[in-house]
């Protein structure tokens, strides 16, 4: 009976493949932009699932869809559609510069099914020479053999054996690093347009101006990863509406689903006919229940009044952070846009990242890294000031806590 389970974090090393390593306590509870554990202690959640839960925890128009759908239809292979997939589909190419959308599971799946339309697009229209992809040191895109590949940091696609071929990797912000390395070869060039994992950092208007050029003037399509950008979290429904440059792949995951796992590939007609019947699919995407949440996702997030309220929360976090630093002059800057928010370490914590993470933990709250030298924050677009200014107190403490130590 799985009643009788003890249910500890001892259990996870019991059973569980041990390529991670969750914290010792274990949320058992969330509502809104609080989470409760066994033990029934209350944090205030700036992690989000590292950028994934757009809403909070179980916010009502989530539950509700959820719900609601349940009661009618919960898998269908894709040999049919069904009509939460159509909905969502005909909202996002409604909301965006895209004509079609292919839905998966995941960012990974979005990113992997990006790079083989970009690939058979090239093959079919320029022939087997044309299948260089282009992308950037520190850059993540997914952890399955491919997107890792792409994505700029090698410790995660090492010791696995022979990598996937013709990824090449420029630096980004760095037009130069890339006119290195684009040719009549080239496919297409996959860009964030905020580093996540890499650091929290923008691309520059400039820089991603230059990329559209160079796409357009090699024949390669422009693939923008929006897995951890997209849907709200920097202040438009998707980060490239900041930039005035319209990519000709985008991929869509985390704030998507709200929490439910959903992901999304969107883009034109032209090239989006190159994936002809057969030549992908995922068991899962265009799930009922999946899209039927981030159908209620999209329509909660992208009203004016949420969209600008992720500006008016980013303006809060800031003002927080910088009373922390004058106070204990921990960072040399906050990076990012919104609800994506990166506070770099100065020279004397360099390195420490995973200290700040955990003592915030010490004091009831969920903060989240990029790589060793960034704290990084995605809370709920939703999140009140009041949740925020009680997390930055709690995350003050944490602060205090590290350097005391």
């Amino acid at each position: 009976m799985t009643a009788d389970i003890q249910v500890t974090r001892a259990l996870f090393d019991e059973v569980m493949v041990p390529n991670y390593a969750p914290a010792k306590l274990i949320p058992v509870k969330g509502q809104g932009a609080r989470v409760w554990d066994q033990e029934g202690r209350e944090y205030i959640d700036f992690a989000g699932g590292i950028a994934v839960s757009s809403l909070g925890h179980c916010h009502p128009a989530l539950v509700n869809a959820l719900k609601t759908q349940a009661d009618k239809l919960w898998h269908l292979s894709n040999v049919l559609t069904n009509e939460p997939a159509l909905r969502l589909a005909k909202k996002l190419v409604e909301q965006t510069f895209a004509e079609k959308v292919y839905f998966c599971n995941s960012g990974a799946e979005a990113n992997e099914a990006a790079f083989k339309l970009a690939r058979r697009w090239a093959l079919d229209t320029h022939g087997e020479h044309k299948n260089e992809i282009i992308s950037f040191a520190k850059s993540f895109h997914g952890r399955t053999f491919f997107t890792v590949t792409v994505g700029g940091q090698a410790s995660y696609s090492d010791g696995f054996g022979p990598k996937p071929g013709a990824v090449l990797h420029a630096e980004f912000n760095n037009l130069d690093s890339v006119k290195a390395l684009i040719s009549d070869k080239t496919c297409a060039i996959v860009v964030e347009p905020i580093q996540g994992e890499g650091g929290i950092i923008p691309a520059t208007a400039e820089f991603l101006q230059g990329l559209r050029q160079l796409c357009d003037q090699h024949n390669a399509l422009l693939v923008m990863d929006e897995v951890q950008t997209g849907v709200g979290r920097t202040g438009k429904l998707y980060a490239y509406m900041n930039y005035g440059v319209t990519p000709d792949i985008l991929t869509s995951a985390k704030s998507l689903g709200g929490g439910f796992p959903v992901g999304a590939m969107l883009t034109t007609t032209a090239i989006a006919a190159h994936l002809k019947v057969g030549t992908h699919g995922s068991t899962y995407g265009g799930n009922p229940l999946a899209c039927a949440v981030a159908e209620a996702a999209i329509d909660t997030i992208n009203t004016a009044e949420v969209l600008s309220g992720v500006l008016k929360n980013e303006q809060v976090f800031r003002e927080c952070l910088q009373a922390i630093n004058e106070k204990y002059q921990v960072f040399t800057e906050v990076r990012g846009k919104g609800m994506l928010l990166g506070a770099v370490l100065n020279e004397k914590y360099k390195g420490r990242s995973r200290d700040f993470f955990l003592a915030a933990a010490d004091q009831g709250l969920f903060a989240l890294v990029a790589g060793t030298e960034v704290v990084r924050f995605a809370p709920s677009l939703v999140i009140t000031e009041d949740e925020i200014r009680e997390g930055m107190r709690r995350f003050e403490a944490a602060v205090q806590q590290v350097t005391a130590a």
